[in-house]
């Protein structure tokens, strides 16, 4: 069956002399496999359309549960920021492989796909990558299901007197509860729930001190850690960065 479907690109491997195997993550079907013949070779018009982060409409001969044959890509967003930008490109591959374990673990693919290109129309827009990975990171704990409590004491779920983000204790804390963790800022607390809650495709404008965007990238770090079970390789290549930040 011949079909047309929208998806990007999320993984490639060679496959014999001239071929090879790409994983698109596709709006209709999830992550599904594809074979392009010959697009390894100089003169293929497959050749630069079939790479990590390609995203168009791809024609296929769809097979169900196995792997689909490409014969034609016709690209949607070319991402030509995004890709001569190693900071944004960094950031990109971070979100497309975690957009790849979520989905996994969700039968949600079409949410999950719609945020991850917004987020990478934003990112290519110019604003900040560092701020729209952690709306979406926040946004897909829900999805786990290990959403941290925004809107009350994660203890005593007192609505009054928060002063600090847990991951320990599963999110806001109130001052009568807290231990020794450290007390963020209000800007923070007020933050990270407007990242929940915030629709990434009518984001106009961000702007977030780094000690701020700090303090919430730290706290969601953690909290992926011990609450998600996920490792990612491209995680470590964004520490590196946000340790500039």
């Amino acid at each position: 069956m011949i079909e047309i479907v929208e998806g990007i690109v999320v993984s490639e491997k060679a496959y014999g002399e001239t071929s090879k195997i790409i994983q698109v993550f596709t709006k209709k079907y999830g992550i599904i496999g594809m074979m392009v013949k010959g697009c390894r070779t100089l003169k293929s018009p497959l050749r630069s359309v079939t790479e990590k982060l390609s995203y168009g409409n791809f024609t296929i001969y769809y097979k169900k549960d196995k792997l689909s044959i490409l014969s034609e890509v016709n690209i949607i967003n070319p991402w030509k920021n995004l890709k001569k930008d190693i900071e944004k490109l960094t950031y990109a591959s971070f979100l497309i492989e975690l957009s790849e374990q979520v989905v996994k673990q969700t039968s949600l693919h079409t949410t999950v796909y719609a945020l991850l290109i917004e987020s990478l129309k934003k990112i290519d827009e110019g604003f900040d990558p560092l701020v729209i990975m952690n709306i979406m990171e926040l946004k897909y704990l829900d999805y786990l299901g290990v959403l941290p409590v925004l809107d009350s004491c994660a203890s005593c779920f007192r609505k009054t007197g928060i002063i600090t983000l847990s991951s320990d204790k599963g999110g806001y804390l109130c001052s009568k509860c807290r231990t020794n963790e450290p007390i963020i800022s209000k800007k923070a607390i007020q933050l990270v729930r407007m990242y929940y809650y915030v629709d990434i495709s009518k984001i106009e404008k961000l702007e977030v001190s780094n000690s701020v965007k700090k303090e919430i990238n730290d706290f969601l770090d953690q909290y992926y850690e011990r609450y998600t079970g996920l490792y990612l390789k491209s995680k470590n290549f964004v520490q590196e960065l946000t340790k500039l930040v």
